[in-house]
């Protein structure tokens, strides 16, 4: 009977829920202007309101004439302000949190998570579920156990602030109706050594009644790898009440082959798009492609047209200005205190009513050494259609530029550890230079030109990426491979474990 009672809650609740969000959808470009005066009176008295002249501020167009783009290091020097005890510099008062994340150029980074924000980063993650239930109309797994494949939730005390990764700060705000039913354990969720604690999840979790599953996608595929090699079934006969995925943190489309042939059966997927500097969007409706960007969640939005992103007078459009099909880069002011804050990643509108995205690439993360500026949109989709035509499946790949080869004209490099490989490598090499040159017109006419050669394909040894992040001490955690370089740092790496 409580079994019945918690469902039948649950879907009243999902009801009721999307029922309210739908205002939001409805009314997106005002609410975002609205909610950017919010923002600006709430910190019109800090140190950066009073540099920026935030009560001099009336409108979208203001705030852009006087708040210029901010990066980490750009803002670097207000948040050592934050981390040696001062108050009201970013954002009235001192961050609740401090989510420390893993940066290339700056080092570590500590993102203030002040404590208006927190709410928005859980009510996300809940409303991405309510909407599922509402659009599936069942919540059976509800009475199952649930696990979050996450960091660790210990946190530290660094300069009077707690300061953990993200996913370990959210796992102590788990609502408790969600505890009785949540895995792994405390103790397996603090093991820092990512294949050990994958190790000790599978103990945990190998009989359990398993209904919902959450993680980024290489995490999830090495705990259900272990589950299969342990017990030689499928995901969903190991599991048979297996209900709902959730992931986030990269792009699901190349791991979905992967994760279905391990699943055994379909099971539905929410896409998320979290990160420690704000919860962005989620699918709210699972059954279509895109995430819908979360316009009353504390944060407002700019976009940059990506070929302008980097240029002096690079227009920045509100949410009102922007067109479908179009990569934009993503700028951020948030509740935590971050202002016009370039947070590195690449979005395309493929709806504009409701806003819906889907995350094309990294700012940082594209192939152009020689003028073509390859993103990674462009590179998931050339891979999959070829993957689709070879009936090739793979487990993960990196392209990087080689600039001066031995011999001949320079090229594209790419590095391919297949799960199943195709029956004709150079075949496969060639449709998939074909079907790049259709989604760049840069690229192709740098190949029509003599400029490039057709890429070259490099196939690597099973659990090749794997084993080069254990090496580097990067395995698991919030480490993410990226897929295109303009440099052959990765390469190098990737080197040794090459197919001769």
């Amino acid at each position: 009977m409580l079994r019945f009672l918690k469902k039948q809650a649950a879907l009243v609740w999902a009801k009721l829920h999307v029922k309210a969000a739908q205002k939001y959808k409805d009314n997106a470009p005002k609410d975002q202007e609205r909610l950017l005066k919010e923002l600006i009176s709430k910190a019109e008295k800090t140190l950066f309101g009073r540099t920026h002249q935030f009560e001099q501020i009336r409108s979208i167009k203001d705030f852009q004439k006087r708040v210029p783009l901010y990066d980490y290091e750009a803002l670097r020097p207000y948040i050592e302000k934050v981390k040696r005890g001062q108050s009201h510099i970013l954002w009235p008062g001192q961050p609740q949190y401090f989510a420390k994340t893993s940066g290339t150029t700056s080092g570590s980074k500590y993102i203030p998570i002040s404590h208006e924000a927190m709410p928005y980063q859980l009510g996300a993650a809940q409303s991405a579920i309510f909407h599922y239930i509402a659009k599936k109309g069942n919540a059976d797994f509800v009475n199952g156990k649930m696990i979050f494949l996450q960091g660790s939730p210990h946190l530290d005390e660094e300069y009077g602030i707690l300061t953990g990764r993200l996913s370990g700060i959210v796992a102590h705000h788990i609502p408790s109706y969600l505890q009785k039913n949540r895995l792994p354990s405390l103790a397996t969720n603090t093991i820092e050594d990512w294949e050990q604690k994958v190790d000790a999840i599978v103990e945990e979790t190998e009989t359990q009644d398993m209904t919902l599953i959450s993680g980024i996608p290489p995490w999830l595929i090495m705990y259900f790898e272990k589950l299969t090699e342990k017990h030689g079934k499928k995901i969903t006969h190991l599991f048979p009440n297996l209900q709902l995925l959730i992931t986030g943190g990269v792009n699901y489309e190349p791991y979905r082959e992967k994760m279905e042939e391990l699943l055994g059966k379909p099971v539905d997927t929410i896409q998320t798009f979290p990160a420690s500097e704000g919860f962005f969007a989620f699918q709210d409706d699972y059954t279509k492609p895109g995430l819908q960007l979360l316009t009353n969640h504390g944060i407002f939005y700019e976009f940059i047209p990506l070929e302008s992103y980097g240029k002096p007078d690079a227009p920045r459009l509100s949410l009102a200005e922007v067109e479908l099909e179009k990569d934009y880069a993503l700028i951020l002011s948030t509740n935590s205190g971050l202002w016009a804050y370039s947070i590195g990643d690449v979005v395309r509108f493929i709806s504009l009513s409701p806003y819906r995205i889907v995350v094309s690439g990294r700012t940082k993360h594209y192939t152009s050494a020689f003028g073509e500026h390859v993103i990674a949109y462009e590179v998931e989709e050339s891979m999959k259609a070829t993957a689709e035509k070879f009936n090739a499946q793979i487990s993960e790949y990196h392209l990087a530029p080689q600039v001066s080869p031995a011999e001949g004209l320079p090229y594209h490099q790419w590095f391919v550890e297949f799960e199943r490989e195709p029956s004709d490598l150079d075949a496969f090499s060639t449709e998939l230079d074909k079907q790049l040159r259709s989604r760049n017109s840069y690229y192709d006419d740098l190949v029509k030109g003599h400029v490039l050669r057709p890429l070259v394909l490099t196939s690597l040894q099973r659990n090749a990426f794997i084993e080069m992040a254990k090496s580097q001490g990067k395995l698991g955690g919030q480490n993410k491979l990226p897929r295109l370089s303009n440099d052959r740092k990765i390469a190098e790496q990737l080197e040794p474990y090459t197919i001769p």
